[in-house]
């Protein structure tokens, strides 16, 4: 049996998406500096500051970034672009090896 990859099989985030929701509200609230909250949660600043970041495209939409519901749907299309590929080429050797079977005299 195959193991999955990453690729194949979604991975949980390290933080639960509750965590991130009030760690990006606690840095919107600018009581701290993001370093220092950061620090404070056992992040990295850039993990915050990514999480912001994508927090505002996710709220306000953006022309250049998507958005994590698109982000989502992106990695199931994909997904399923490489599972139809696969299918696709399975068929046609199957084709093929038939029409040889049928061709062949007897």
């Amino acid at each position: 049996m195959a193991t999955a990859t990453r690729k194949d099989a979604p991975v949980p985030a390290p933080h639960p998406p509750e965590f991130r929701r009030r760690a990006v509200d606690l840095a919107r609230e600018r009581t701290k500096p993001v370093a220092e909250l950061a620090k404070d949660l056992r992040i990295s600043e850039s993990c915050l500051r990514n999480w912001m970041a994508q927090s505002e495209v996710d709220e306000n939409g953006s022309a250049t970034e998507l958005t994590s519901k698109e982000k989502k749907e992106l990695a199931e299309l994909r997904r399923d672009k490489r599972r139809l590929e696969l299918e696709v080429d399975i068929l046609k050797r199957a084709a093929a090896y038939f029409a040889r079977e049928n061709v062949l005299p007897n």
